[in-house]
């Protein structure tokens, strides 16, 4: 028996997707607000990355911890990341899409420059990406394994927090933090992708070409831009940090 493209036969995740979706935009949004609200006096001078990084590293908190529970509570959906899922990753993928749809809102709308148009770069594969998961209810599994990179933004946002409420980059917060945030870089980001990149590699007789090139398209996207950060965050955190000892060691 010859493996042979897996398409999907009824599209009946739509309603409930779009439902989770409309209810998890509208939630963020007002999370964002009391965020606003919330702004410590040392984040004034920046109150919008304030905002929005916060509702960011609280949308990375649920969705890594679910995207995990969820494949503690079917561990077939990681043999089978194609058609085995559960309501609850179902419910996850529409939940974090509805975030993704709040964030690219508020750029939109109060922060259109450079960064935010390469993160809305990002945005655009996940919502064709998730779009098609929800809708179909397949690889359901495959976007969840996507939303474990989530883990790693948790400690992402934090060190973006601490910079804009100016802490110390020699701080023992700050530096502990930067140190966690490379180690699931790593893990969490660029061993998840690569792996990503192998299924998808193994099974591309079973995914269908359009299907296929999608997400070929995306993981390229995320990959260079996961790159581009890795060698930020290892040039501000660690390269420059070092050089600037050596130069105060004279």
């Amino acid at each position: 028996m010859t493996d042979t493209e897996i398409w999907p036969e009824k599209f009946d995740g739509a309603v409930y997707g779009l439902t989770v979706v409309i209810t998890s935009s509208f939630l963020f949004y007002v999370l964002g607000r009391i965020a606003h609200v919330l702004t410590p006096a040392s984040a004034c001078h920046s109150p919008w990355r304030w905002k929005n990084i916060s509702v960011s590293l609280v949308h990375a908190v649920i969705v890594g911890t679910w995207a995990c529970l969820s494949f503690y509570e079917t561990p077939k959906m990681a043999e089978d990341m194609i058609k085995t899922y559960n309501n609850s990753a179902h419910t996850l993928i529409s939940f974090s899409f509805g975030y993704f749809v709040y964030d690219m809102w508020d750029m939109l709308i109060y922060q259109r420059n450079r960064h935010s148009f390469e993160l809305m770069g990002h945005h655009v594969v996940i919502f064709i990406c998730f779009g098609i998961a929800i809708v179909t209810k397949l690889y359901i599994g495959y976007a969840v394994v996507a939303l474990v990179i989530e883990i790693n933004s948790i400690f992402l946002h934090i060190r973006q927090l601490l910079q804009i409420c100016r802490y110390s980059k020699n701080n023992s917060a700050y530096r502990l933090n930067s140190l966690i945030n490379l180690g699931t870089f790593v893990v969490c980001r660029i061993t998840v992708m690569a792996w990503m990149s192998r299924w998808l590699l193994i099974n591309k007789d079973l995914v269908p070409l359009i299907f296929y090139s999608i997400g070929s398209v995306g993981l390229a996207v995320m990959t260079v831009m996961n790159i581009i950060l890795f060698y930020r965050l290892l040039q501000s955190d660690f390269i420059k940090k070092n050089e600037s000892k050596k130069e105060n060691s004279h």
